[in-house]
């Protein structure tokens, strides 16, 4: 509903501009044509300049010009004409009275006033209207008077039944106005023309063959237009019964029976915001806000465009206790310097604005589908929950609800994987490891390396199905949202035929390392292809059992490149484990890919600059 206000708001601003370019085109017009009537002396001269105003409609870029080709190449056909019987005016001032002035007139003093006046009658009421809502939004939150509470309701519901009415007065005289103005512009000079080839007849006998088909043609457009004019203020007089009819209740604040939604990327709607009038004294401002990308934006009643008052990225929202108002809430900078406190109009507009800017605060509307942050596995659907396979596996089968989530690889590896209960190799604070998975003693054939930025993993309950790589995304991103965890260190990811490691850029670390055949799964995001990750088995010897029960963890990446190709190499190198066992099978995968010259299997150029052999910056191809 906010947006659509918005869009009225919008709509309505151009169709009053439109009107204001008609009234203006509409007086000249008129001047011309009474010109014509008064000035028998100067004839050819009036028509000349009828004929040229005529030209102008096309040239007044109506903010609704839409639909009025056909009056424009007739106005045209029109201009044509009148130089054409320019020299066979003669005094025809009943004839033009009344076909040619009073139409436009009428025109001008019913129709165009009736937009001027009944704006002003929707002024008032949106007055009225803005009046009972201050009223209403300084009801105390303690102690409430609940006859004070009834009378401010009631004032409310019949302040906008009011402006409701008003404005859909005004819209439809708007809407008809589109209409009834080509009306206008065309019925006069149809009059006019007709007069012309009544008291001239032998001039237009000349004329009158080549007219009569293009007149009867303008009339039937005429009638066709105003036929669609009947049509449409049926249609809005329907829709007025409609809306008369309906009880007080749907004007009233705290009843909107829709619920809330928490998955939306723009809003807008009134709200009240404090502003500071002294040392400790404040007042309540109610303004229109908006959302527009990453901004929030404000347009003052009467303003032609909103202006910026906040850049939401990054920034923290949260439900604050306010004095004597209720549903407040504050919008807090990046940098804690600057805030703001608002207060919504209902409790289910409190909630949508906090889920909204947070979403926006989280930057989802930058990517290519912001839906799919909100579905589990990234994928976008709409069927209803009874329609949904029964195959398709519950969050909860895939991760116990509450697991916790590590952000960061600060341990050294063994207390890493003791924490996560993964098979890891331990790796020392100073670089020293004591698994064979090191570029010095490793022969892989496969040596790729990524850049990679670490965002969390978590303990799953099973590593048998890519759901659960989905599952584990959408949660570490959404705790990193609702935490306000949005800074991540870049590590190497070095993908072999024997193991994966994880490396520290600056010092060459190892972070963390897997055998190959302890990753159990891996796949990229749906949607957003720089998401990957993997799913690795371990033991967990915590039942006493002497080999260990299995234990799952998965972790979360986000990567410079695209999170398949990752993924194709993690494939590869299983692919040459599995090689390995029969020789032939190893020859005919070597032969079917490219090698470098040392006979290791050229994939792409490394992205990272990282130098395999030396653990320094360098060409460094895989």
């Amino acid at each position: 509903m906010s947006l659509c206000l918005l869009q009225t708001r919008s709509l309505l601003s151009v169709f009053e501009e439109d009107a204001g370019t008609l009234t203006d085109y509409t007086n000249q017009l008129l001047q011309s044509m009474q010109r014509v009537y008064g000035a028998q002396s100067e004839m050819g001269l009036a028509t000349e300049q009828l004929s040229r105003q005529l030209l102008e409609y096309e040239k007044q870029n109506f903010a609704l010009g839409k639909g009025d080709e056909e009056v424009i190449s007739t106005l045209q056909q029109f201009a044509k004409t009148v130089v054409e019987l320019n020299t066979l005016h003669s005094e025809l001032a009943s004839q033009m009275a009344d076909r040619m002035i009073f139409p436009m007139i009428q025109f001008r003093e019913k129709d165009l006033t009736e937009i001027s006046t009944l704006r002003e009658v929707f002024g008032i009421a949106s007055d009225e209207h803005e009046a009972a809502m201050v009223k209403y939004s300084r009801l105390p939150k303690k102690k409430e008077n609940e006859k004070v509470k009834a009378e401010l309701v009631g004032e409310v519901a019949y302040s906008r039944r009011k402006q409701h009415q008003a404005s859909m007065q005004y819209y439809c005289a708007l809407n008809a106005l589109q209409y009834r103005k080509r009306v206008a512009m065309l019925e006069p000079m149809l009059g006019y023309t007709q007069a012309q080839i009544h008291f001239y007849k032998k001039g237009m006998d000349l004329v009158s063959k080549k007219m009569d088909s293009f007149l009867v043609s303008v009339s039937s457009m005429t009638q066709s237009i105003q036929a669609q004019l009947d049509s449409e203020a049926e249609a809005m007089r329907v829709t007025q019964r409609e809306l008369l009819s309906m009880e007080d209740t749907v004007y009233m604040p705290d009843r909107d029976p829709v619920p809330v939604n928490r998955t939306l990327i723009q809003k807008a709607g009134y709200l009240n915001i404090r502003n500071k009038t002294g040392l400790v004294t404040t007042a309540w401002d109610r303004l229109y806000f908006f959302t527009q990308g990453g901004n929030l934006m404000c347009q003052p009643r009467g303003a032609v465009a909103g202006g910026m008052v906040l850049d939401l990225d990054n920034s923290s929202v949260m439900a604050v206790e306010c004095e004597d108002r209720r549903y407040c809430f504050q919008i807090t900078s990046p940098s804690g310097k600057t805030s703001m406190t608002l207060q919504a109009e209902s409790k289910k507009e409190y909630e949508e604005w906090i889920c909204t800017l947070n979403n926006i605060s989280r930057q989802i509307y930058l990517t290519d589908n912001p839906e799919s942050f909100f579905l589990p596995g990234g994928v976008q659907s709409s069927i209803s929950a009874s329609q949904k396979s029964s195959s398709t596996p519950e969050p909860e089968d895939l991760i116990v609800p509450g697991t916790p989530i590590q952000f960061d690889i600060m341990l050294p590896a063994s207390e890493f994987q003791d924490q996560n209960r993964v098979g890891g190799r331990r790796t020392n604070p100073f670089g020293e490891t004591d698994d064979d998975c090191s570029p010095e003693s490793d022969d892989s054939l496969l040596q790729q390396v990524f850049a990679v930025r670490f965002l969390g993993s978590m303990a799953v309950r099973s590593g048998q199905t890519q759901e659960v790589i989905y599952e584990a995304m959408r949660q570490v991103l959404a705790a990193r949202a609702i935490h306000n965890i949005f800074r991540t260190t870049e590590s190497h990811l070095m993908v072999t035929s024997s193991c994966l490691r994880l490396i520290d850029p600056r010092t060459q670390v190892t972070r963390i390392s897997f055998q190959l055949q302890e990753v159990t799964q891996f796949a990229a995001h749906q949607e957003n292809g720089r998401l990957m990750g993997f799913v690795v088995e371990g033991r967990d010897w915590s039942e006493g059992t002497e080999e260990g029960e299995p234990s799952f963890s998965a972790f979360v990446f986000e990567s410079n490149t695209e999170g398949e190709k990752i993924c194709y190499t993690i494939s590869l190198g299983k692919d040459i484990i599995e090689a390995k066992k029969d020789p032939e099978a190893l020859a005919q995968l070597m032969k079917n890919m490219p090698l470098t010259n040392d006979g290791k299997f050229l994939l792409l150029d490394s992205e990272t600059g990282f130098n395999l052999n030396e653990g320094r910056t360098g060409e460094g191809t895989v």
